[in-house]
């Protein structure tokens, strides 16, 4: 099986480079599956029923979030009659949606894709390793799934590579999101599990961490919080990690990171 995954969409940015790209990956790197994180994707707060529809066109099979899941409060209408949508599986029982979900390629294949949200420094949540353990009881990779991907947007690294260690052999990849920097540390893990602490934010890099440079540096260097926070609106690179998996185990056998356009350094794999 191969299937791409794609950091933090932010922004429009964010979701042209994306939309313009996904359709010739999917031919380029004979994808089975793309998947996109993309809570950061309208004006960067939220998704809406309107852009997860954009992406669905384009070739995105599933889309997760995190923290920012419901900044767009249409979503709290939609997200409980759209299984692609996914919020972290750790929420609250009572939130709208859910935590995963699995879909099937043309050859019968499954994928399950898991959202969980880290716990340092960020909301306080049920306990995400708990969360997953759960969930992989039932699940199993390589019987009933032939392959696992989990997006763990956390803020902590340790946090993130902790998630990658206890879920090696039970996951095909453990992917971290949120912090929007693409980190270099792509790798398969000792039991078989691709793993990457961030797989980077699709967005404009000229920018904050995908927001205009210029706003954030006021609140920065003269402690000011004036003009609301705005999406940088430049050049967008797409950025996201491809893994191919053996389908009998379901284990990782490639991982590479992928990279286009925009300013930063170009890598298909």
């Amino acid at each position: 099986m191969k299937f791409l995954f794609c950091g933090d969409v932010v922004g429009k940015s964010g979701r042209d480079v994306a939309c313009h790209h996904i359709p010739l990956l999917r031919k380029k790197l004979n994808l089975d599956f793309v998947i996109i994180n993309a809570e950061n994707a309208a004006h960067g707060f939220g998704i809406t029923k309107k852009i997860a529809d954009q992406f669905y066109a384009s070739g995105v099979d599933v889309i997760t979030t995190g923290n920012h899941i419901w900044d767009q409060k249409e979503t709290i209408a939609h997200i409980s009659a759209e299984p692609r949508l996914l919020r972290p599986l750790n929420f609250p029982k009572k939130s709208p949606g859910k935590g995963y979900t699995i879909v099937e390629n043309a050859r019968g294949h499954k994928l399950m894709v898991v959202n969980v949200m880290g716990q340092m420094f960020m909301e306080s949540l049920d306990d995400p390793f708990q969360a997953v353990d759960d969930l992989l009881s039932t699940y199993k990779l390589g019987q009933n799934v032939q392959a696992v991907l989990v997006d763990i947007h956390a803020e902590a690294n340790s946090e993130k590579v902790a998630m990658g260690h206890f879920l090696d052999g039970r996951a095909t990849l453990v992917a971290g999101t949120h912090t929007h920097i693409p980190t270099a540390d792509y790798m398969i893990l000792k039991n078989g599990t691709a793993y990457i602490t961030d797989v980077g934010m699709t967005g404009d890099y000229d920018s904050v961490i995908g927001m205009n440079k210029n706003i954030v540096l006021e609140r920065f260097v003269k402690k000011i919080r004036g003009e609301k926070l705005q999406p940088a609106e430049g050049s967008g690179t797409l950025c996201g990690v491809f893994v191919e998996s053996d389908d009998a185990t379901g284990k990782a056998i490639r991982i590479k990171p992928l990279r286009i356009d925009g300013i930063l350094d170009q890598t298909i794999p």
